[in-house]
């Protein structure tokens, strides 16, 4: 579809570039900005790709800076509002191309139009999938010059180069707490608040990060996302494929204090633990016996109250 519409001269990278004013920018989380940057460097490297012959936008210099799409110099021009004649019946904003309204149409109909072919997981956005990908072919392009850490995506490089910078903007009203992005200073307002806004579709569970439920969803689906390179077992979480990982290379970095017996995972020194302690945070809601393992209480419900039905 692409190189049809090239071909027949329809659109330029105007068409399908998205801009912001100055001030729209500024409302913006730092997760969206750097969606923003990544889906602008790769419209323009498709533009390329098909054959589109067009002068490199200012707007691409900076971005492949790892700069603002903005200078100061540039801001009051940018702040006067242009002309937007797009407008989206859901929220009512108001767009300057009928490209960037459907973009963001996807915020509030969840469409996913892209998906992976390796594990058909899908994304509302091409530079999403792109992203994603690497995760199957463990690629990182892009490298910090400062320490030599690669990561598989720009908005990732450009989140990480804080940590050297040791830039701080945003301060809790209420701890005082320092933070470098927006987003995790709006997480860790939830402890103070008590805030759970992502539910559970399914058991009605809530949770205070978004990150949480995408884990807790998977105790719902079986999905099993994170593989090990050297055996294949696969895991819900990341955490737990890095805990598996220790036991091929047969680290074992945990200890416990009561008998210093060492353990390759933190999960699995948590559960020696309470052989010692006597906790038993499992509770079968049949007959609310308790039980210091999860598998223990499984076979304690097949074992006991399935023949007690039959």
């Amino acid at each position: 579809m692409w190189g049809n519409i090239l071909f027949q001269g329809f659109i330029s990278f105007e068409d399908v570039a998205m801009d912001f004013t100055w001030e729209e920018w500024q409302d913006l989380e730092d997760a969206q900005k750097i969606l923003y940057k990544d889906v602008m460097l790769e419209t323009y490297s498709n533009l390329m790709f098909l054959g589109q012959s067009i002068a490199k936008p200012a707007v691409i210099f900076k971005l492949e800076q790892g700069e603002d799409p903005w200078t100061l110099e540039e801001l009051p021009s940018l702040s006067l509002p242009g002309e937007k004649p797009y407008e989206c019946e859901q929220c009512n904003k108001m767009f300057s191309r009928k490209s960037q309204l459907t973009v963001h149409s996807r915020t509030h109909t969840g469409e996913k139009p892209y998906e992976c072919e390796q594990c058909r997981k899908m994304f509302s956005y091409k530079s999403q999938l792109t992203v994603h990908s690497r995760t199957h072919t463990g690629e990182k392009p892009f490298e910090c010059e400062r320490c030599g850490k690669t990561f598989s995506s720009k908005g990732y490089l450009t989140v990480h180069k804080i940590t050297h910078t040791g830039e701080k903007p945003y301060e809790c009203e209420q701890c005082r707490k320092m933070f470098s992005r927006k987003s995790d200073l709006t997480k860790h307002w939830r402890t103070h608040t008590g805030e759970k806004p992502y539910e559970c579709e399914q058991c009605r569970k809530v949770f205070s990060h978004k990150s949480d439920l995408t884990k807790h969803w998977r105790t719902h689906t079986g999905e099993k996302p994170y593989e090990c390179a050297q055996c294949n077992k696969m895991f819900s979480q990341k955490s737990y494929l890095t805990e598996h990982q220790k036991t091929h290379t047969g680290v074992k970095a945990y200890e416990c204090e009561h008998c210093r017996k060492m353990f390759t995972g933190k999960s699995t020194l948590t559960k020696h633990q309470r052989t010692h302690t006597g906790e038993k945070p499992y509770e079968c809601e049949c007959c609310r016996k308790m039980f210091a393992w999860k598998s223990a209480l499984t076979v304690h419900q097949r074992t006991q109250h399935r023949r007690e039905t039959i």
